[in-house]
C-alpha cells in the first residue's frame, strides 16, 4: 500500500507492506533522479541480519552509527557531517537511513544541516519509527536536559515501512511501537473491540494514514499536528530522567501509554472528560498490552521542570488533553493541578 504525505512540491510517499524495501533502488532513481551517491546508514546490529539486502541502484557506502537512543547526540551529528564530506557526498546525492526512531530523527538531522540540506529516504524498522517517527519530518538529537530539543524540519523523499522487518524485533521492541499506536487510535476515536480484531499491518496502516492526513495540513505543528503529542509531555518528562542518569527500563512506545493514561486523568480532573473517557483510553491500552502505571521513585519536582520545557510550552505547563468537543492543546495549567494528579498517580514523591 501507498500512503502519500501531500505538502506540494515536498510532497511523498510512505510504502507500507512486505518487502517494500527492494522498491528502493527503483525510487530512488525518481525521486532523486540526478544522484550518483548514496550513504546508508545503520546500527552495526542491523547490518548483520539476512535482510539488510539494501540497494539503491547507485555507488553506495554503509556508515556505522550507536544503537538507539544513544545515537541521537552531537557526536554522531558530528561525524555523520564528516563522514558525508570525506565521501564527496553532493547535494544532489542521498542519505537512506535503516533504522528504529532514534536513527531516522539523527540522520534526518544531519542531512538537514548538511550543505544546509540533502535528501533522505527512511527504511524504517522498528514499529515506533513505521507508524510515526520516520513520517512528517521532524527531526532531532538529544541533550541531557530534554529528548529531541534540537532539531529541525525536513522533509523525507520516501519512507519505507516494510513489515517483514518487524519479525526480527524482540517482541518488546514491537510492544514498544504499539504505544504510538494507541495514540492514533485513540485520537480517531476507533472502537476497542475493532483494536482488538485488527492485524498488525492494518494498524501500522491506520497510523501511517492519519499521520499522513495531519502532516500534509499542517507540517510544522502549527494546528491539528500538535495532537500527535498526546500522552508525549509525561512520556518525554520521563524519558529525560533517563537522559540525566536515572535508571528507567522505560522504551519510548511505554512512556507514550503512561502518559496517555495519565493526561486523560488530567482532562478528567479539570472536568473536560468524564470516566467513560478514561475507562475508554485504558481498555485500548490493556487490549495492546502496554502499562499504565508511573515508575517508582520518582520526583514531582524534575517531572515538573522537564514538563515545563517541553516543546509545546511556552514557559508553562501545556498537554495536549481530550475533551468532549474533541483533543485540543490546553496551556496555561497550574503546577498544582499536574502535581495533584501525579500524587494520585503514585509513585513520585
Amino acid at each position: 500500500m501507498t500512503i502519500r504525505v501531500e505538502l506540494a512540491e515536498r510532497s511523498y510517499e510512505v510504502f507500507v507492506g512486505p518487502g517494500v524495501r527492494h522498491q528502493l533502488a527503483e525510487v530512488v532513481a525518481r525521486v532523486v533522479p540526478e544522484a550518483r551517491v548514496a550513504l546508508i546508514v545503520a546500527p552495526a546490529s542491523l547490518q548483520q541480519l539476512k535482510w539488510f539486502d539494501i540497494a539503491t541502484g547507485l555507488e553506495q557506502h554503509v556508515l556505522e552509527i550507536p544503537e538507539g537512543e544513544a545515537a541521537k547526540d552531537f557526536a554522531t551529528l558530528a561525524f555523520l557531517s564528516s563522514e558525508f564530506s570525506r565521501r564527496g557526498l553532493s547535494r544532489r546525492d542521498v542519505v537512506v537511513s535503516v533504522g528504529g526512531g532514534a536513527t531516522t530523527d539523527v540522520v534526518g538531522f544531519a542531512a538537514a544541516a548538511y550543505l544546509r540540506g540533502v535528501a533522505v529516504i527512511h527504511v524504517a524498522t522498528s514499529l515506533v519509527a513505521q507508524v510515526d517517527a520516520a513520517i512528517g519530518g521532524k527531526t532531532g538529537i538529544n541533550i541531557p536536559l530534554g529528548k529531541n530539543l534540537v532539531g529541525a524540519f525536513h522533509q523525507p523523499r520516501a519512507v519505507f515501512c516494510d513489515s517483514e522487518v518487524l519479525q526480527t524485533l524482540p517482541e518488546r521492541e514491537r510492544q514498544c511501537g504499539r504505544g504510538e499506536i494507541a495514540k492514533c487510535w485513540i485520537l480517531e476515536g476507533r472502537s476497542v473491540a475493532d483494536l482488538a480484531r485488527s492485524t498488525l499491518e492494518e494498524q501500522i496502516v491506520q497510523s501511517v494514514a492519519l499521520k499522513s492526513r495531519i502532516v500534509s495540513g499542517d507540517e510544522r505543528e502549527g494546528g491539528e499536528r500538535a495532537l500527535l503529542n498526546y500522552g508525549h509531555t509525561l512520556a518525554h518528562a520521563l524519558e529525560a530522567q533517563s537522559l540525566a542518569g536515572r535508571s528507567l527500563d522505560l522504551r519510548h512506545g511505554e512512556a507514550v501509554a503512561i502518559g496517555i493514561a495519565f493526561a486523560v486523568r488530567l482532562s478528567r480532573r479539570l472536568g473536560l472528560v468524564g470516566d467513560v473517557d478514561v475507562k475508554y483510553q485504558d481498555d485500548v491500552l490493556d487490549t495492546l498490552g502496554l502499562p499504565r502505571q508511573l515508575p517508582t521513585g520518582l520526583s514531582i519536582d524534575e517531572l515538573l521542570l522537564a514538563m515545563a520545557r517541553d516543546k509545546k510550552a511556552h514557559h508553562d505547563l501545556t498537554f495536549v488533553l481530550a475533551t468532549t468537543d474533541g483533543f485540543q492543546t490546553v496551556a496555561n495549567i497550574s503546577a498544582s493541578t499536574v502535581r495533584e494528579e501525579l500524587e494520585a498517580a503514585g509513585g513520585v514523591s
